[in-house]
């Protein structure tokens, strides 16, 4: 069995960053509060909205029980999760890693990063369509501008884990709000509410029903709360162990609840007032025009368009974090959040936007109950390797799931992937009659699915052993650096003092060469290259005359080049390539976050295309 390389932290910027030692159980109870909350989000986004409009609407109160079993199946699955996080100290990612072989990792990967595209193609659709119906943007507009949360998600993510969940939590707190007043509106039937909990299915409602467990059981989401449970400060002891699954627990419990009713109002409103009236929503700006009419209050449309716009941004922030942690547990290829988040949101952008201009405005509920029908058909993918590691006492220890639990999780996998199967039975059969191509085209692709399914399900995993340096070795017969060629970037700043002083105290005991480097970007450069002649131009070459005069008067040898209109990242790449230097010592740029995005991050770029060591020093006395 090969051994695996070091696993780092999940979500390390803010691991254990949220202290629970408290001295009340109150106060403890609060610290523990907050990983259910953000991922209760992911079952109150708009996709939710679309499967119980549509299936209120439709087939009246007679999916209510569809709601409430895939609720009870979250919260199953979710304390599953966390309690893979806190014990074994991964997230669900991070597991598959450790246990499968890579080919294996690289398809559940791609299949999760699908569920993932698919929920955030909601999130644009469900934010654009609230800023048309408060703003009157129109949606093709809206869907372009929800790219921009890239720069809402990297400004939240400095003020740490609370602040995100302080966030989160008053959006919740928006959506139920009004919700709980649509409802108090609309007076639905006691009566029909206890009857739609009777289980009820054909298949004419099955698409319907699959919707909605996948809208409600989300396979990200999983992964998500493995993950964020251990910004928590745990401790190591089985007793701090077992109070932090209890705490955990409980903060699943209320939280999923929460978004039950948001979700079960969605539907109950929907069947008491369009369903009863024999009116079947086929988009979601149907709702926000009858509402006012039916219900006898101007407010209601108000009411339901704010608490849609909370739900696509609210969501936003967890699927950033949730992709985050599938790419870094699946591959161990850690990526900028705001570059992370811009490259799914575009990828889900691109689509919408593409539907939209071709099948008009009112192609935006199927395109919602496709995607949620998407993430359900990636739900097994994922809950099959959580219950398989929960249930693994080489990895959970005392914390393994006990006979009932295997039994119930088991009972819950065996019902989703049913639902699913009968799913694509059933569409398979439709095109099989009209369109035989189709079917025999996707027969390879859903050939291999199964094999993926029946290798999670009954293949051994069992822990792979973790590869630990070796500090004895690490530190034994340390090699002596010998510095014949360093490259110093400069940019005629304060910084360039302080590069020199590093690079020349490294130089002066070697006989080291100091290759200093210039890039003139001013527009003159960039228009006439070498050729270019200004006042700028001629002040930077005394500015580099002088140093290069000083530093021979010290017995430093230098060599100066400068170059001309093209960015200094590929320019000291492409000089570095030529000498190939032994160090390159560089002047930190003095900026971060948001203004990396404006001015560049050279320091970032070379490093990664280089294969010399990068020393970056601070501007100094």
């Amino acid at each position: 069995m090969r051994s695996n390389p070091v696993v780092t932290a999940s979500l390390p910027e803010v691991h254990s960053s949220v202290h629970t030692a408290r001295p009340t159980i109150v106060r403890r109870m609060l610290a523990f509060a907050g990983p259910a909350y953000l991922v209760s989000v992911g079952y109150m986004d708009p996709g939710n909205w679309a499967t119980d409009l549509v299936g209120g609407s439709q087939f009246g109160y007679r999916l209510l029980w569809v709601v409430v079993l895939s609720n009870l199946m979250a919260i199953l699955l979710q304390t599953l999760a966390a309690r893979l996080g806190i014990v074994a100290g991964r997230d669900l990612a991070q597991a598959c890693r450790e246990a499968y072989p890579k080919p294996v990792c690289n398809a559940l990967w791609i299949l999760c990063e699908i569920a993932i595209a698919a929920c955030d193609l909601a999130e644009v659709l469900g934010a654009a369509i609230g800023l048309k119906l408060l703003f009157g943007l129109p949606l093709v507009a809206g869907v372009l501008l929800t790219a921009l949360d890239t720069i809402l998600v990297l400004w939240l993510s400095r003020f740490g884990i609370r602040v995100i969940e302080a966030a989160i939590l008053s959006m919740i707190a928006i959506m139920t709000g009004c919700f709980v007043v649509e409802l108090f509106f609309a007076h639905p039937g006691a009566r029909e509410i206890f009857l739609g909990l009777a289980p009820r299915l054909d298949n004419t409602s099955l698409y319907v029903a699959v919707t909605i467990v996948g809208a409600t059981v989300m396979p990200h989401n999983l992964y998500l709360h493995s993950a964020l449970v251990q910004t928590r400060r745990i401790g190591t002891s089985i007793a701090e162990k077992r109070n932090a699954c209890r705490f955990n627990l409980v903060d699943s419990v209320v939280a999923l609840n929460g978004a039950l009713i948001v979700n079960a109002a969605i539907l109950i409103l929907a069947a008491a007032v369009f369903f009863k009236r024999h009116i079947i929503v086929e988009e979601i700006e149907q709702a926000y025009m009858l509402l006012p009419a039916m219900l006898g209050r101007s407010v209601a449309s108000k009411l339901f368009a704010i608490a849609l716009l909370a739900s696509g941004q609210s969501s936003t922030l967890t699927g950033t974090y949730a992709g985050q942690i599938v790419m870094e547990g699946f591959l161990n290829l850690r990526m900028r959040p705001w570059m992370r988040r811009l490259i799914t949101r575009t990828a889900a952008v691109i689509p919408a936007a593409v539907t939209i201009q071709i099948a008009g405005e009112q192609s935006t509920l199927w395109l919602l109950l496709l995607s949620q029908a998407i993430i359900s058909m990636q739900l097994p993918f994922a809950v099959i390797p959580l219950i398989r590691f929960t249930n693994d006492r080489q990895r959970m220890g005392e914390f393994a799931n006990r006979d009932w639990v295997k039994a119930l999780a088991w009972a819950t996998s065996g019902v989703i992937l049913g639902l699913n199967l009968w799913l694509v039975a059933d569409q398979m059969n439709s095109w099989v009659r009209a369109h035989p191509w189709i079917a025999l085209a996707a027969a390879p692709a859903l050939a291999g699915v199964l094999v993926l399914l029946g290798w999670i399900t009954f293949a051994r995993a069992g822990v792979k052993p973790q590869r630990e340096p070796d500090a004895a070795a690490v530190a034994a017969n340390l090699p002596a650096p010998v510095y014949k060629k360093i490259l110093v970037p400069l940019d005629h700043s304060a910084k360039d003092r302080a590069a020199i002083a590093h690079a020349a105290y490294l130089a002066r005991p070697h006989g080291a060469v100091l290759y200093l480097l210039h890039v003139e970007e001013g527009a003159t450069s960039r228009l006439f290259g070498s050729l270019a002649s200004d006042a700028e131009v001629h002040a930077g070459e005394e500015y580099f005359r002088g140093i290069l005069d000083s530093l021979a008067k010290q017995s430093v040898k230098a060599e100066l080049t400068v170059a001309h209109g093209q960015s200094p990242k590929d320019e000291i790449v492409k000089l570095a390539r030529d000498i190939h230097p032994d160090l390159i010592v560089m002047g930190a740029h003095g900026h971060r976050g948001v203004k990396d995005l404006i001015f560049g991050n050279t320091i970032n770029g070379v490093r990664h295309e280089v294969n010399a060591p990068v020393l970056v020093v601070g501007e100094g006395p």
